[in-house]
């Protein structure tokens, strides 16, 4: 039976067999020693986006230390607030931090914690998820919007729709309308100043929906 650890672009998380290319965490663990979820859906603001394999480690999934997350892609994990790992991502944290720095006109990159303090505001309304009006022609490519109670993905001059095998169909992205964005503005910044995320394969290979 699958833990309930595969994260949607709006940050829930739910029980699926399909397999994601990234794994992360919310700052350590809030499951059970049943391996059930308590009440809390993060241990701290430090949510971060992973590589599956890193230096051979081995970890022991939902055990003594983490909550692990698995993620679509690094698209999804960006909608649902995450950022790249300094450790087990390295060069793309930099690329990342960079970017932010360019968005925001600092005179250097900004350290994790201070990305995470703006990110966590940005990512949540309470306990639930915090939604962005935005106008869709501003967006960037691999931004997440809310289209019919679905997540989109923007890609190009088309919207691709999430699912957790894979991205199904996709329809002409609308012009000048106001729409519900997932991703947090700071990381919308980000993507329009350069930074690329990692799609899944299914991306380059969806059809129009019939």
């Amino acid at each position: 039976m699958p833990l309930q650890n595969r994260v949607n672009p709006l940050g829930e998380l739910f029980a699926a067999p399909a397999r994601g290319l990234f794994f992360g965490n919310r700052g350590g663990r809030f499951h059970t020693n049943a391996k059930t979820l308590t009440s809390r859906r993060w241990a701290s603001r430090q949510w971060i986006c992973c590589v599956l394999a890193f230096k051979g480690r081995r970890r022991d999934v939902w055990g003594r230390f983490y909550t692990e997350l698995f993620f679509l892609d690094e698209p999804t994990a960006l909608a649902a607030g995450h950022r790249p790992c300094f450790e087990c991502r390295r060069k793309e944290a930099q690329a990342f931090a960079e970017a932010w720095r360019e968005a925001k006109r600092l005179p250097a990159r900004p350290y994790a914690d201070e990305m995470d303090i703006v990110l966590h505001g940005e990512r949540l309304d309470g306990r639930a998820k915090r939604l962005h009006r935005r106008g869709i022609d501003s967006l960037p490519d691999a931004a997440f919007v809310l289209r019919d109670g679905e997540p989109y993905a923007v890609h190009g001059d088309a919207l691709l729709r999430w699912t957790p095998e894979g991205y199904d169909s996709r329809k002409p992205r609308p012009r000048g309308v106001t729409v519900d964005v997932l991703t947090p503005p700071a990381i919308l910044s980000v993507l329009s100043n350069g930074y690329r995320p990692h799609w899944h394969p299914s991306a380059k290979k969806v059809r129009p929906a019939d």
